[in-house]
């Protein structure tokens, strides 16, 4: 047993897909293709004997990429991925499974929002400007050298946004107000039964294809007793 729920073994196993090196493909060198109803694992040692957990996380992926019905891994994706372009790729993916009376601008923004929700205390940073105090009557030389030392620093601060900001999808605040969601002024109670039954549907197919994941985790002896 490796994993204590499943929703934890979606996360690990999609973070593991992403990374996509040589090294997380390793698994596949010891795979025997001749597994039926009762999965591969066997063929990888069983039950993580003799098998780094890392190598469990990337069979895991692919094995659910392969099993699951394609709408049920494109809204784990959707949910749970850390990939930003699997994440969107996803997002446009589970849209037109959604059925909604709400114009379809409503319908893309409801979802988008669901799949990357707003974070509290994070926003996205917007680009500072560069000063430098220049004392008057200071040699060329010395006006440069101010000037090369103040715009490596603002390009130093820039780098570090974007590598902290590198992993995560940060929309602008605006984009979760729903007033920019419908063009047509829909009351506002109409719009809120438009987002909860979009909520509701888009929930339903996450429950679904956890269902379906903790199944192929209880044939393969991936699940501890008694999770979720």
């Amino acid at each position: 047993m490796v994993y204590s729920s499943v929703s934890g073994a979606v996360v690990a196993a999609l973070a593991a897909g992403e990374k996509g090196s040589a090294t997380a493909q390793a698994w596949q060198k010891l795979y025997k293709v001749a597994e039926e109803e009762g999965g591969c694992l066997a063929s990888l040692g069983g039950q993580s004997g003799g098998i780094d957990r890392s190598q469990i996380d990337y069979w895991l992926s692919a094995r659910l990429h392969h099993m699951l019905k394609s709408r049920h891994w494109d809204a784990l994706v959707a949910k749970y991925s850390t990939n930003k372009a699997k994440k969107v790729h996803a997002i446009t993916l589970v849209r037109p499974l959604i059925a909604s009376p709400a114009p379809t601008l409503f319908i893309y923004k409801a979802v988008t929002a669901w799949a990357i929700p707003k974070l509290k205390g994070v926003r996205r940073k917007a680009p500072q400007s560069v000063s430098v105090d220049i004392p008057l009557g200071a040699p060329s030389w010395r006006r440069e050298a101010a000037v090369n030392a103040a715009v490596a620093a603002g390009q130093a601060a820039k780098k570090r946004i974007e590598a902290l900001e590198e992993d995560l999808i940060i929309l602008p605040d605006s984009f979760y107000d729903m007033n920019t969601w419908d063009l047509e002024a829909t009351p506002e109670p109409t719009r809120r039964r438009w987002r909860a039954q979009i909520n509701e549907k888009l929930d339903g197919l996450v429950n679904d294809a956890l269902v379906a994941t903790e199944k192929i985790l209880l044939i393969e002896g991936l699940l501890k007793v008694n999770a979720e």
